[in-house]
């Protein structure tokens, strides 16, 4: 997996948006997760399976969701093929909450295991 930040406050200190693409392998996702701020994610290649708050949703380039504030989700790659996504969040700062531990870090902190930037 692969992270590429595009616009946020490492780069901007008037931006108040967080914006990036994240590449998986295929088989390869994240742990289901939650932030405190609402985030839309846009499949920009592959095929995608998108868990939102217990629903799973077959995904294809293209084709965007929504996620709420506080809902668990996560995205894994059921292709054969990368899948790659750009997700946007509305605010400058955002935490990652893991599900299962209850763990909460910032997004794209060297905490945040499944979304580290690549150099």
């Amino acid at each position: 997996m692969a992270t590429l930040p595009y616009v946020g406050k490492w780069n901007s200190e008037k931006a108040v948006i967080t914006t990036g693409q994240t590449v998986f392998r295929p088989g390869t996702g994240l742990p289901l997760l939650s932030h405190h701020v609402e985030e839309s994610v846009l499949i920009l290649e592959g095929e995608a399976t998108a868990e939102i708050d217990g629903d799973f949703f077959d995904l294809q380039a293209g084709q965007a969701t929504w996620v709420p504030a506080g809902v668990p989700h996560r995205f894994f790659n059921r292709g054969e093929g990368v899948m790659r996504i750009c997700w946007v969040y509305g605010v400058r700062d955002v935490t990652r909450t893991v599900t299962a531990t209850g763990e909460t870090f910032e997004h794209l902190s060297e905490y945040d295991k499944g979304g580290a930037p690549t150099a």
